[in-house]
């Protein structure tokens, strides 16, 4: 039980200090720790993920930074997806899907390492623009489609690999919107929290939840994004990007390298 509990405190530290990426180390720990294969690991890494973007998404909530309308499309295009990525994940051959989940994992790695590490001020349009009078989005059928095909992607994924869909989502409301970097973080999270929920619930009425390790496992997490929070503040962004970036890297090459052999 330590073991689950030391593992989800990982992967909450990693989700409270970037908003994302703590999802795509849940399984590789699972998998190369504790012995689990993908489909196993998948629904308990998307429970504690889950459980632990709730938290930061409440913290978010309190401070006024989660754009909730967004947060609220975004996840329920995303919850209409992930029992099919579940369903499909029951379906594809293990090797294959361990191949995605880490071919997925390296791109994330290049994000992490290609992506400002600050809010980087910009003149260009972009589809979702802040109200500079209400600091809410502006909605146009732009906006809104951005914002649903992205949920929609997140939610694929997450039911399918057991992610929370966060290295979707950061680098979508990055690209389309002007929101600060600790809104977007924020705003993931509350998506992560709403779209792991419907992947769960399908994971565990099909009976594929090990719940003697998804729960030691989630709590972990939870205690460990508040750890994450607190952080976050003190601690260099671009360092913190390019750990991630690293260990993102190392994790899918020995996926694969598993793979292989």
């Amino acid at each position: 039980m330590m073991i689950e509990i030391g593992l989800g405190l990982i992967v909450g530290v990693v989700l409270g200090l970037t908003g994302a990426g703590g999802g795509v180390l849940t399984v590789p720990l699972l998998i190369f720790v504790v012995g689990l294969e993908l489909p196993q690991a998948a629904p308990i890494g998307l429970m504690a993920v889950g459980l632990a973007a709730w938290t930061g998404a409440i913290i978010g909530l309190r401070d006024g930074i989660v754009r909730y309308k967004a947060a609220a499309l975004m996840a329920c295009c995303g919850v209409l997806l992930a029992p099919i990525g579940v369903w499909m994940a029951g379906r594809v051959a293990h090797d294959v899907l361990a191949v995605v989940f880490a071919l997925v994992m390296l791109w994330v790695a290049l994000r992490a390492f290609r992506r400002p590490p600050t809010d980087v001020s910009t003149t260009k349009a972009v589809p979702c623009e802040l109200n500079p009078l209400t600091g809410r989005f502006r909605w146009t059928s732009r906006c809104a489609a951005t914002v649903a095909a992205s949920g929609t992607l997140a939610g694929f994924l997450s039911g399918l690999l057991g992610v929370g869909g966060g290295f979707v989502l950061v680098p979508a409301l990055s690209r389309f919107s002007d929101l600060p970097m600790r809104s977007i973080a924020a705003t993931s999270l509350a998506v992560i929290g709403l779209v792991s929920l419907s992947g769960v619930l399908s994971a565990a009425l099909t009976g594929n939840v090990q719940w003697a390790i998804a729960l030691p496992f989630s709590a972990g997490a939870m205690i460990g994004m508040f750890a994450g929070r607190a952080l976050s503040t003190r601690l260099d962004g671009q360092l913190l990007q390019r750990a991630f970036g690293l260990v993102a890297a190392v994790a899918a090459s020995a996926l694969l390298l598993r793979v292989a052999l």
